[in-house]
């Protein structure tokens, strides 16, 4: 049976040029890029073309501001860490992705003070809303740019220049919105920004943080000189390169396969609004990334319908693959206000899906939708 790959916000599929990039770093060019050797500087060089490239993607100001890391979790832990001071305040919305939302559970029984905002039926958080929440004790606001499990994209640019009246710091994980919105850091006006290269068609295992010239932060792990002093540690040359790579071909590619999804996306949700009973969109139809669909289906169980699609050869996910095997209730529809007895189903594609892959989908979703209904 042929798959059709539909969770590529869970992961991608690496593309091959990416792949073709990093294997000469495996065999041939392994030098430690922190050694003197001629090899080992060859080797750094090529850290240093990359962290341009990923600048260039993003806006930044100076390749500088460009760290690192293994992933984009790690990046949010050590962003919220190592801000982290007893009795400051940190705000953040209830929908985030659970590397900011455990961190900053972890935090409070440290002494750090955390409010969840609300959002919206959509999902979006209110200006006002954020504007309330600011104490005299606010160091920084965490907020996601586009939603993980439903696509909203959040007006950062809007809710940061509220924080910058404050003079506090403004942190965005967009580990979801990279490399299907254009992203510029000046114009959003944030001053911590998260990446990740698995969500790009690039390797696992590797992300980095942007972080403003001039703003103060701890190094996140201590040991040798590597990023600057601030993440001690061998840099994993071919990991890097790969993510570069990678963004570097789906920013070229990015508003052409933009249009292309939201053609096949919304029309795929207006024929199951209209084949299926009990069906909801989760989040909201326009602003949200446009290879993002989230769907509620009353009476059905999210897990059960992925396994029966799973068996048809479409996979796909009810929620974050973070939360895959919880049997918690996705904490981001419950923020919208969805009720539990509606079984969730998140799609998400990419750059390897043809346009008939949805055609497919709506014509066997109705079918397993009556079967687990009981039709």
């Amino acid at each position: 049976m042929n798959q059709i790959y539909l969770d590529n916000s869970a992961t991608t599929r690496m593309i091959d040029e990416a792949v073709d990039a990093m294997l000469p770093y495996f065999r041939e060019s392994f030098a430690n890029a922190s050694s003197i050797s001629k090899v080992g500087k060859e080797s750094k060089k090529e850290i240093e073309k990359a962290r341009e490239t990923i600048k260039n993607a993003i806006g930044a100001t100076f390749a500088r501001e460009i760290y690192f890391t293994s992933s984009g979790t790690e990046a949010n832990n050590w962003v919220l860490k190592s801000l982290a001071k007893r009795d400051i305040h940190i705000i953040t919305s209830a929908i985030e992705h659970h590397s900011v939302l455990n961190t900053l559970k972890f935090l409070e029984r440290h002494g750090v003070l955390v409010t969840y905002l609300p959002v919206d039926k959509n999902g979006f958080v209110k200006p006002e809303v954020l504007e309330k929440a600011i104490t005299d004790d606010t160091a920084l606001v965490s907020i996601m740019l586009a939603n993980n499990e439903i696509g909203t994209i959040q007006s950062i640019g809007e809710l940061a220049a509220i924080t910058k009246k404050h003079n506090i710091l403004f942190h965005t994980d967009c580990v979801s919105a990279l490399g299907h919105i254009p992203i510029n850091v000046l114009e959003l006006g944030v001053d911590f920004l998260t990446m990740s290269a698995h969500k790009v068609y690039g390797p696992q295992g590797v992300g980095a943080l942007y972080a403003r010239s001039g703003v103060e932060f701890d190094a996140f792990i201590h040991g040798g000189a590597q990023e600057r002093g601030r993440r001690a540690g061998t840099e994993s040359v071919p990991l890097i390169i790969g993510f570069a790579k990678a963004l570097e071909i789906c920013i070229n590619d990015m508003e052409a396969e933009e249009k292309r999804f939201r053609k096949v996306t919304e029309s795929f949700i207006d024929k199951i609004v209209e084949d299926i009973e009990g069906v909801s969109l989760n989040g909201d139809f326009s602003n949200r990334l446009a290879n993002v669909i989230n769907l509620s289906f009353e009476n059905i169980n999210g897990e059960d319908l992925v396994i029966m699609l799973d068996r048809e050869g479409f996979i796909c996910s009810s929620g974050s693959a973070c939360t895959a095997g919880s049997l918690e209730f996705s904490h981001v529809l419950a923020a919208l206000g969805k009720c539990e007895d509606a079984g969730s189903l998140r799609i998400s594609l990419g750059r390897f899906n043809k346009d008939d892959d949805l055609i497919k989908l709506a014509e066997i979703l109705p079918k397993i939708i009556q079967k687990l209904r009981g039709y």
